[in-house]
Formats: structure tokens, C-alpha cells, sequence
């Protein structure tokens, strides 16, 4: 480098100018004492290169204004620039030149001595005629404090350079600086023109004070920034990176549950929900037990059916062929069932009554509810309410609780899968109430029409629509249903089946059902007649036919042991009445042969129970040398109870019409018993029986044993109208029963009794119970 170019002695101004050739460079500033290459590829500066290199001279480097242009004139070079010794050319492909030169000396264009074929300019030195002493230590100074603190924020320069830079020494300093510090063309042009050291320090060290400032406030506000969103920015690329990872496992997030709930098109309340669970979802721990819980109420929320319904088509002819396909019998209740579906299909609602199915085990009230679904294109849902005693059962448990999940309610609609179900509360008898509360109450909302388009489980917390749902009941006893409750609904009652009955059902049903269900179904087995109705005397005591198909299912499973035993796949056989001890064993009950002789105080009475009708046997023994005490025995209700003392009372009261005497009364204990004592017993209905069986003792006159009979007796001897008739003349019938007794009142219920009965037994309609004494007492 030039010694007088830095020189404060040196007076420029009276140094001759001088010819160079001239390269104009883009992107490059070349300082004196600096050593760099580029590369050339214009025509012009190789131009000049050549022949520079080829007479040994200096070649002037300066910079262009703008970069971007590819043949620049004289007005979009810059006027200062370096003279620079060439040191070294290398030539590349592509016809590119790269030269390695040293900066001697600041010099400034006079004049373009030529521009073609290449830049030739003639120079001047640049720079003033001293520099001021104190002025460049006093720059020097403030420089180097400003480099101290600079470096210390920004890194730059090298750590292995800045160590060994210092203001005082200015060359090498100003080189560094330019070279490290400096990004722009125009900021090393303006340090390259300024004309004194102590001017080039003042430029460097403003531009320290500037970017020392600028470094400050960028560190306050990263810190500001940092500590604002570092959290959230953590916790985003945390959330892409689980995100990502879900993606690879097929785990569901965010977007999955808000496909879902897009496809499903659920009701706006809905939806919303679910943006706003889904987004909870996606800001927890994957492994979060609030995680879990919020991922399988979203679930639910997904996989219940909002909006999605089956389409009906209610066709009243198919439906009449569905319910005769799947029942025999029962015309009053299919009669009511088709009633309810054409109402159904003319108003499109359904908020007429609920049906309820009411009858004994056995008779078909869960089956012919799913007839009615096939009968109306319903899927079909069912729900037993037996044992329930937890409101929780039917609304569901809150989600705060551990392992809570939505009600029965919920739960079956989304097992049909859709809206419009047809719904069955099977057992709505057998429900209880305790200290977790009362299911009844809950079922009130479900079963009002006005109320269940709003239905709200605990555990969903949003209004379900259950408007749309046809509801069914089945009962086995109206007495333990609620009141309002059972206001709700329309009672169709299923009576017990007569022999005939059960023979068909057995013929057409059972027997089909059972050689299915055993691997016989292409075998020749047929059951004749009198072996079914041997079965259904013999084996069985029932209103239904459940008893019945074990039955045949037990003779059926024999034959099937046979023919694997005979090493066959198919049997032909016709089961007689005579093979039935082989099959079954010897006879259970024997009911034609119990009609027995008469006898004094014992009367045969008929009840109604859950499970259908029955005979009851009433007994009574008067004890000599007693009080007139009355002693009951025999697990009775209170109304029962009752009935003995008020059938007691009113024979007292008609002693002398029946020739009894008071002391007879008085002298005498008497003991009702009702045998099968541990079986629960209440009721009115048995008042003529009771009362027959005292006078009986009373007279000694002997009770017919084919006599049986049932009605409410009054202390002033009339006889009232009772109830379940059908089912206690069944039971008659098995029983042997050749006269029936029965209130004058119940005369319009005869046409329920079955055929078969009416030609078996004969019936008498009494309105007192003087009418009931000469019948059934023995002449």
C-alpha cells in the first residue's frame, strides 16, 4: 500500500494525474491495503485486464452505482475508487477471468480518457492536504470504545480478527471493518470516499453508535417477544410436532373429529360444540386422563345419530302379513297396532299415547313390539328397565364423575344408529326407586311428546330429539307402574293362551324354531296333535308358551342324540302323545284329574298372577272350646285379610237364614289356610270362595269338586265384578273345572273367555252369594 496515500504531510492536489486502465465492478468495494479477487467476464474489463497485465501497470478498481447493469457508462460508475497491483490472473471456463489484486491507493476519476474498447481514465489523488493530529487521536478513541461495546453485540467479525483489531491501528482497523461490518455497496463507498482517516474513524464509529442503539432495542424487544410467545410458540411447534406424530400413529385429533362432525352434518348447537371440545382436545397431553375423557365424549357426540333417520313406509296391508307371520291369534291387539300405525302414517307425529303391553310371561309382548318395527321399516332398539333404580340409569352420569358414560337412552340410540327408532322399555313394571332417585320420574320427560324434542342427558349436556321415536312398553303387572306413569299410556293387554292357541303356536312356531336351533331343520320330525297337547297338559303350567318350547326343545335334542349316535345327519320320525314319558319323564301335573270329590270347608278359588291364572285352594277348620277367634294362614296381603274377616262378618250376620247358631260363633276358632304358603297372596277376588269354604265348615255340607269360582263378596253378600277373567277361566280349564262361577257384573267379559273353555265348563252369572251356595254346595 501507498504510504502517501494515508499521509498527513502529502499535499495531493499538486500530484500530477495520472492514466489508468479502469475495471467497474458490481458488488465490490476495494480498499487501499486490502487484498481480494473477483471475477471478470465483460469484454471491457478483461479488455482492460489484458492489457494492463501485459505493460505491468496498476489498474484502477471502482465500483458501479447499480449493480444491475450489465454495460454501464461513465454516469453509473462512482468517481472514487482504488488503484490496485494486479498480483495474479486465472483463467475459468465459460471465458471468465479470476484476478487477485492488492489495494494501493485512493484516487478519484478526472476525466474518461476513452470508454471503448475499454475503460481508460485519468486520475487524481483523493483525500485532503493534512489531517488534523488531535482530531484522528480523539477519533481513534472514540472509536475503539465504540468497537468494544459493538463487539460485544454483534459477532460479526471473527472472534480470531477482533481480538487483534484496534482503532490505532487504522489501516488494517478501516480494511476489517469494511470487510466484516460494512453489508451494503453504499456504505463502503461512503467509507471509501470519505477523505481522512479521522473522517473514516468518525464514519465507523457513528455507524457503531447507530447499530449499538438499533442492537439494544432489537434485544429488548426479542426479549419482550420471547417472553410473550416463547410459551406459545413452544407449545405450537410442540402441537405440530404431536400432530405430525398422531398423523404417523392414525391417532385422531382436531381435524379428524371436525371431518367427522362435517360429513355427519349435525345441528348447529352441535357442531359447535364440537369445534369447541375438539380445540380443548388439541391444546392437552396426549396422555392426559382429561385427554382420554374429552376424546371419548367427542366420540360419543360423533357416533350418536343426530340427523340421521330411516325412511318409512308404512304399508298397512304388508304390516297386517308381518304381525300374522310372526303371532297367532291376538286379533284385538294387532287391530290396535294397525290403528296406531295408519294414525301414524296420516299425521306424521307421533304424539298419541304410548302403547303398553301388558300380560304374563310368555305371551309374546317383546316379540310382537319388534313385529310392529318390521310392520313400520323401523330399526328396532330394546332397553330392559327390570332392576333399574338409578335416575343415572336413564339420564346418565355427569362427566365429572370417573367412567362416566351417557344413559340407556342415549346409549340405545346409538346402537339403532338413527332417530326414528322403534324404542322398547321392556319390564317398565320392575322398576325402583331409591336414594340415587327415581327412574320413573326420568322416564316422564322421555315419554312426553311435548318435552322429549328437548331430552338432556347428564352426560352429553346438549338437547336430543326424541320426538321422532316410537316408544313401547311391556309390563307384566300394571299395579307397580306409577301413576303418572302410567297415564302416559294405553294399556293393551295380551291374556294367556288357550290349549288351542298353544297348539297352533306350537305347530306353525315352535316346533320349526326348535329343529333349527338343533341341527334338524331338513329332518322329517312331525309332532302329532295329542302329543303337543300332552306336552302342554302334562309338562307345562303357563300363560305363555315359553315352558312349552323348552319342552319340545328337549324332545327335539333327543332325537338329535339318536341320529348322531346312529352315525346320521337326519331323522325321520313322528312323536306321539304315547312316546312323550320316554322323551320327558314321567307326567308333572296332572290337571284334568284334580277336579276331586267335595269336601267339607275346602273350596277351589281362581286368581290372577304375573305369570297368568291359577286355582287356589282355600281350606277352612273350625277348633272347639274356643273364643271365636280368627286365625289366617298362608302369606296373605292385607286386602286378603280382609276379605276373610268381611266373608266371617257376613255369615254372622245371615246365621239364622243358614241355621247357624251365634254360640257356634262363639265356641268355635276358625283357621283359613291358603296352601303354597311361602307364594304371596292379596286381593279381593276370592271373597265367594271363602265365604263357601266357612259355611261349608259351618254346615258340614260339602264343597263340589268341580266347582270353581271367583268374585268379591260384600258384608251385605252381594258379589262384585273382579278382574283377569280370560286368564282364571284358563286356569279352570286346566284344572279340570266343569262349573264356573262368576260375577253377574262380568258378563260382557264372557265374550273374552275362549271358545274352547265355554264348551268345557259351564258358567254361572250370580249376583249374591246365596246363588253361590246352591251351586256349589253339595245337595
Amino acid at each position: 500500500m501507498q504510504e502517501s496515500v494515508y499521509s498527513t504531510k502529502t499535499n495531493f492536489d499538486i500530484i500530477e494525474p495520472k492514466i489508468y486502465k479502469m475495471i467497474a465492478t458490481r458488488g465490490i468495494v476495494v480498499f487501499p491495503g486490502q487484498t481480494i479477487n473477483f471475477d471478470i467476464a465483460r469484454d471491457k474489463s478483461l479488455s482492460a485486464l489484458q492489457r494492463a497485465a501485459e505493460n505491468k501497470e496498476d489498474i484502477f478498481v471502482v465500483a458501479q452505482r447499480r449493480a444491475t447493469i450489465a454495460n454501464p457508462a461513465p454516469k453509473d460508475i462512482y468517481r472514487v475508487g482504488t488503484v490496485c497491483k494486479i498480483k495474479q490472473v486465472l483463467k475459468l471456463p465459460n471465458d471468465t477471468v479470476r484476478v487477485l489484486v492488492v489495494g494501493l491507493s485512493r484516487m478519484r476519476i478526472e476525466n474518461y480518457v476513452q470508454i471503448a474498447p475499454f475503460f481508460e481514465v485519468q486520475l487524481s489523488s483523493y483525500g485532503e492536504i493534512g489531517e488534523d493530529p488531535l482530531k484522528l487521536e480523539a477519533a481513534k478513541r472514540t472509536t475503539q470504545e465504540s468497537f468494544e461495546i459493538y463487539k460485544k453485540l454483534d459477532h460479526k467479525i471473527p472472534s480470531e480478527v477482533a481480538s487483534t483489531l484496534n482503532a490505532f491501528e487504522s489501516d488494517k482497523f478501516i480494511n476489517a471493518i469494511a470487510t466484516f461490518v460494512y453489508t451494503t455497496d453504499v456504505l463502503k463507498q461512503t467509507l471509501l470516499q470519505e477523505k481522512t482517516v479521522a473522517a473514516q474513524l468518525i464514519n465507523i464509529s457513528k455507524f457503531f453508535a447507530k447499530e449499538t442503539e438499533i442492537m439494544a432495542v432489537e434485544k429488548k424487544i426479542a426479549a419482550d417477544v420471547r417472553e410473550s410467545v416463547a410459551k406459545g410458540q413452544r407449545e405450537f411447534y410442540l402441537r405440530e410436532q404431536i400432530k405430525a406424530i398422531k398423523k404417523e400413529l392414525g391417532d385422531e385429533d382436531e381435524e379428524v373429529f371436525l371431518k367427522k362432525a362435517k360429513e355427519k352434518k349435525l345441528p348447529p348447537y352441535v357442531m359447535e360444540k364440537v369445534k369447541k371440545e375438539a380445540a380443548r382436545l388439541e391444546k392437552m397431553a396426549p396422555t392426559s386422563p382429561d385427554a382420554a375423557v374429552l376424546r371419548i365424549y367427542l366420540e360419543w357426540l360423533l357416533d350418536v345419530p343426530w340427523t340421521e333417520t330411516t325412511k318409512e313406509e308404512i304399508d298397512l296391508k304388508k304390516a297386517r302379513e308381518i304381525l300374522d307371520e310372526d303371532h297367532y291369534g291376538l286379533e284385538k291387539v294387532k287391530d290396535r297396532i294397525i290403528e296406531f300405525l295408519a294414525v301414524h302414517k296420516l299425521t306424521n307425529n307421533l304424539k298419541g299415547p304410548i302403547l303398553c303391553f301388558v300380560g304374563p310371561p310368555g305371551v309374546g309382548k317383546t316379540s310382537i313390539v319388534a313385529s310392529i318395527a318390521r310392520a313400520a321399516g323401523k330399526n328396532f332398539v330394546s332397553v330392559s328397565l327390570g332392576g333399574v333404580k338409578d335416575e343415572a340409569e336413564i339420564r346418565g352420569h355427569r362427566r365429572t364423575y370417573i367412567g362416566a358414560l351417557p344413559g340407556r337412552i342415549i346409549s340405545s340410540m346409538k346402537t339403532a344408529g338413527v332417530s326414528n327408532p322403534v324404542f322398547l322399555f321392556d319390564e317398565v313394571d320392575k322398576m325402583s326407586s331409591d336414594f340415587r332417585g327415581d327412574p320413573a320420574s326420568a322416564m316422564l320427560e322421555v315419554l312426553d311428546p311435548n318435552q322429549n324434542n328437548h331430552f338432556t342427558d347428564h352426560y352429553l349436556e346438549l338437547p336430543y330429539d326424541l320426538s321422532k321415536v316410537m316408544f313401547v312398553m311391556t309390563a307384566n303387572n300394571m299395579d307397580t307402574i306409577p301413576p303418572p306413569l302410567l297415564d302416559r299410556m294405553e294399556i293393551i293387554e295380551l291374556a294367556g293362551y288357550s290349549y288351542a292357541e298353544k297348539l297352533q303356536i306350537a305347530k306353525k312356531y315352535l316346533v320349526k324354531k326348535q329343529l333349527e336351533a338343533n341341527g334338524l331343520a331338513t329332518s322329517n320330525v312331525n309332532f302329532t296333535d295329542d302329543a303337543i297337547l300332552g306336552i302342554i297338559t302334562g309338562y307345562t303350567r303357563e300363560s305363555g308358551v315359553r315352558s312349552l318350547e323348552r319342552e319340545i326343545g328337549s324332545v327335539v335334542r333327543k332325537l338329535a342324540v339318536k341320529a348322531v349316535e346312529d352315525g346320521k345327519t337326519e331323522v325321520d320320525v313322528t312323536v306321539n302323545d304315547t312316546d312323550l314319558e320316554g322323551y320327558l319323564g314321567a307326567v308333572k301335573f296332572k290337571d284334568t284329574d284334580k277336579a276331586k270329590d267335595g269336601e267339607v270347608g275346602n273350596a277351589t278359588g281362581l286368581a290372577w298372577t304375573s305369570v297368568g291364572g291359577s286355582t287356589l285352594s282355600i281350606e277352612v277348620a273350625l277348633i272347639g272350646s274356643g273364643k271365636g277367634e280368627l286365625t289366617l294362614t298362608g302369606s296373605l296381603g292385607d286386602v286378603m285379610k280382609e276379605s276373610c274377616i268381611t266373608a266371617l262378618s257376613m255369615l254372622k250376620s245371615r246365621a239364622d237364614k243358614y241355621g247357624i247358631s251365634m254360640e257356634t260363633f262363639a265356641k268355635n276358632d276358625f283357621h283359613i289356610h291358603f296352601p303354597e304358603g311361602a307364594t304371596p297372596k292379596d286381593g279381593p277376588s276370592a271373597g265367594i270362595t271363602i265365604s263357601t269354604a266357612l259355611i261349608s265348615a259351618l254346615t258340614g255340607r260339602k264343597v263340589r269338586g268341580d266347582v270353581a269360582m271367583t268374585g268379591e263378596v260384600t258384608l251385605r253378600g252381594k258379589v262384585l265384578p273382579i278382574g283377569g277373567l280370560k286368564e282364571k277361566s284358563l286356569a279352570a280349564l286346566r284344572y279340570g273345572v266343569k262349573t264356573l262361577i262368576i260375577p253377574k257384573d262380568n258378563a260382557s267379559n264372557i265374550l273374552d273367555i275362549p271358545q274352547e273353555v265355554k264348551d268345557a265348563i259351564k258358567i254361572h252369572l250370580v249376583e249374591n252369594i246365596d246363588e253361590v251356595f246352591d251351586i256349589a254346595l253339595e245337595k
